[in-house]
C-alpha cells in the first residue's frame, strides 16, 4: 500500500514552506523517522522525519519549490506491498514537528544526483539537464535555460550560469525574509509609532565589562555593551511594567505581561532572526551573557527553533556592530516597544564642569503610542541610561 505525507504544521499556524533539499530519493528504503527533506518555513529551517517505514515511490515537489499545509511532499510504499496500491494519506497529526532546525546549505551536486534531480522536475524542460533549485532561481530571475549553455560537468547548467545571464538583480521575497516584510508592514499600517531617544555616558558600564571579563574563568562566556544594557531593560521594565505588554486588537484590551522573553535582533545569512531569553527578568548579569552567548551562536549557526523566536515580549536591536550610530526601529507586533543601540564612541563630555573624552552610545527607543505616552516611554528610556551611566555592581 501506498502512503502520501502531507506537509504537516510545525508550528505558529505555517501555511506553506519551501522545499530546501531531500534527503532521499525515488526507490530508496527509509526507516520509520529516518531524515527526510528540509523545509525552510517563515522563520527557520526544520528538518521532517518519515512517518513511514518503506520505499520512496514519488516526491511530489521539486528543491526550490513551495508547497502548502495539507499537500503531498513523498509517497512511501510499504516494503513488502504493491507499490502501485492506491496511496494512504498519512494523517495530519502524524509529524507535527521536525527533528529541529538545521544549517541551510545545499548538497553537493553529483551525477547521480543529477540524474535523481532530473528525474522529478518539471517536464517542460526535460531537455535541459540542470538541478530543481537552478530551475527555481531561472524562474525567479526571468531566464530561459533553454537559452544557455551549461559549464557544469557534462553540460549541467549552474547557478552561476543563471546568475551570468540575469539582466538585473532579483530575489525572491520568501523564508525569513518574507516573515519580516509582512511582520514590518503589519506593524507600520496598524501601529502609530513615536520614538525618544537619548546619548549616554556609558563609561563605567564599560569598565564593569572590563573587569567581568577579567573575573570569568570560561572561555565560552562572552561579555559586552549589549549584556548591560539588556540588563539595564529588565530593570526599567520591573520599574515601568507597561512597557513590557501589548494590545490585543480582537478585544482592545491592554494585556500587561509580568514574564519578560527579551528579544534580540541577530543578523544571520539567512536574514534578521530575533530570538528570545525566555524569563530574563530571573537571570543575573552571568545568566544574561550566558543567555545571549547561546542565543546569538545558534541563530547564526541556523540552529534557531521557531520555539526559540515565539512570544517575544520586549524586544533590542543592536546596530552599533555594523558601525551605525543608532538609528529609529520598528516595533515587533505583539509588543509595544523596541529599543535600538547604537556603537560607542569616544566623544568629548562635560563632566564635573570639564571637558573629558568618555565612552558614548546613543538610546533610541520606538513604542506603540496607542497606549504608551511619551512620558512612559521617556521614563523607561531614562532609567535604563541612569542604569548604564552607574551600573550597579554584580551580586
Amino acid at each position: 500500500m501506498n502512503r502520501e505525507f502531507l506537509l504537516p504544521d510545525v508550528g505558529e499556524g505555517l501555511i506553506e514552506a519551501d522545499v530546501v533539499a531531500w534527503k532521499v530519493s525515488v526507490g530508496d528504503v527509509v526507516e520509520l523517522n529516518q531524515p527526510l527533506v528540509d523545509i525552510e518555513t517563515a522563520k527557520a529551517i526544520v528538518e521532517l522525519p518519515s512517518p513511514f517505514a518503506g520505499i520512496v515511490v514519488a516526491l511530489h515537489v521539486a528543491e526550490g519549490a513551495t508547497v502548502s499545509v495539507g499537500e503531498p511532499l513523498v509517497t512511501i510504499a510499504d516494503g513488502d506491498s504493491d507499490a502501485d496500491a492506491e496511496p494512504a494519506t498519512a494523517p495530519r497529526e502524524a509529524v507535527l514537528i521536525g527533528f529541529g532546525v538545521t544549517p541551510d546549505a545545499e548538497a553537493p551536486l553529483t551525477r547521480t544526483r543529477r540524474s535523481t534531480l532530473r528525474s522529478n522536475s518539471a517536464a517542460s524542460t526535460d531537455d535541459v539537464r540542470t538541478a530543481p533549485p537552478v530551475r527555481a532561481l531561472a524562474r525567479e530571475r526571468g531566464v530561459d535555460l533553454t537559452t544557455l549553455v551549461g559549464t557544469g560537468p557534462d553540460g549541467v547548467i549552474t547557478r552561476d550560469d543563471v546568475l551570468a545571464a540575469t539582466p538585473k538583480e532579483r530575489s525572491a521575497m520568501k523564508g525569513v525574509r518574507k516573515s519580516m516584510a509582512d511582520a514590518m508592514t503589519r506593524s507600520v499600517h496598524t501601529m502609530p509609532q513615536a520614538t525618544v531617544w537619548v546619548r549616554v555616558d556609558v563609561t563605567p558600564s564599560l569598565d564593569q565589562i572590563a573587569q567581568l571579563r577579567a573575573n570569568t574563568s570560561d572561555a565560552e562566556l562572552r561579555f559586552s555593551p549589549l549584556t548591560l544594557v539588556a540588563m539595564a531593560a529588565l530593570d526599567a521594565i520591573a520599574h515601568y511594567p507597561a512597557i513590557n505588554s501589548f494590545i490585543d486588537d480582537a478585544t482592545d484590551d491592554v494585556v500587561v505581561r509580568h514574564t519578560v522573553n527579551l528579544g534580540i535582533a541577530v543578523n544571520t545569512d539567512r536574514g534578521l532572526l530575533v530570538p528570545n531569553v525566555k524569563d530574563a527578568q530571573h537571570l543575573d548579569v552571568i545568566g544574561m551573557a550566558r543567555a545571549l552567548t547561546d542565543l546569538t551562536t545558534r541563530a547564526r549557526a541556523g540552529s534557531t527553533s521557531l520555539a526559540d523566536m515565539a512570544n517575544t515580549t520586549f524586544t533590542i536591536t543592536n546596530v552599533g556592530p555594523l558601525g551605525v550610530d543608532g538609528g529609529v526601529a520598528i516595533v515587533p507586533p505583539g509588543t509595544s516597544a523596541i529599543l535600538c543601540v547604537g556603537q560607542v564612541v569616544k566623544s568629548p563630555w562635560v563632566l564635573n564642569d570639564q571637558i573629558v573624552v568618555r565612552d558614548v552610545v546613543e538610546l533610541t527607543m520606538t513604542f506603540d503610542h496607542r497606549h504608551i505616552d511619551g512620558a512612559l516611554a521617556s521614563s523607561v528610556v531614562a532609567h535604563i541610561a541612569g542604569y548604564l551611566r552607574e551600573p550597579p555592581a554584580p551580586a
